[in-house]
């Protein structure tokens, strides 16, 4: 059996609400095993033996009747995501915060992602995933800039970001 981990899009916004207890229930009813939900926010950890992604996209378009893109990530994967430690200059307590833009597909080859000063910054890209650090501004938010950050990025791209404090507890 394989850990996987479903970061899915655009849950618990607007009328697309979905409460964490019914989405483990629903994982439980499609023979995954080991499930945990972290935080309310989309994210679910489960095993089973075979690629779930459509299965769980089609499950919850079904119970929810909406479609939610469900980016997926293996259990080694997010190991090999945390061992190699793209915050390391950054650590926990600092005036900024740190994010994870998760991509469905690689990203392409030779592209460059840029910051703005002051705002946020992109500290590492790997084939699927863009590190990203958003400083707090007067106002008290976060790289405010980082949504429209998605302008850099090819049309038709599937992503979802998460605080990087979420990703060590998918594991756990």
């Amino acid at each position: 059996m394989t850990v996987w981990v479903a970061f899915l899009r655009a849950v618990n916004v607007g009328k697309r609400q979905m409460k964490m207890a019914e989405l483990k229930t629903l994982c439980a009813e499609l023979g995954y095993t080991g499930i945990k939900t972290i935080l309310a926010s989309g994210n679910v950890r489960f095993e089973c033996g075979h690629d779930p992604k459509a299965e769980l996209e089609a499950a919850i378009e079904k119970r929810w009747g909406w479609f939610s893109e469900a980016v997926m990530r293996s259990g080694p994967e997010i190991a090999a995501m945390l061992a190699a430690e793209p915050f390391a200059a950054y650590p926990e307590a600092g005036n900024f915060h740190r994010y994870v833009l998760l991509f469905d597909k690689p990203l392409p080859e030779g592209k460059s992602y840029t910051g703005i000063p002051d705002n946020y910054d992109v500290v590492r890209v790997d084939a699927r995933d863009i590190y990203l650090v958003g400083y707090r501004q007067p106002d008290g938010r976060h790289g405010p800039g980082l949504d429209k950050f998605d302008r850099q990025l090819e049309k038709g791209a599937v992503a979802t970001m998460r605080n990087w404090n979420t990703i060590p507890k998918v594991l756990n």
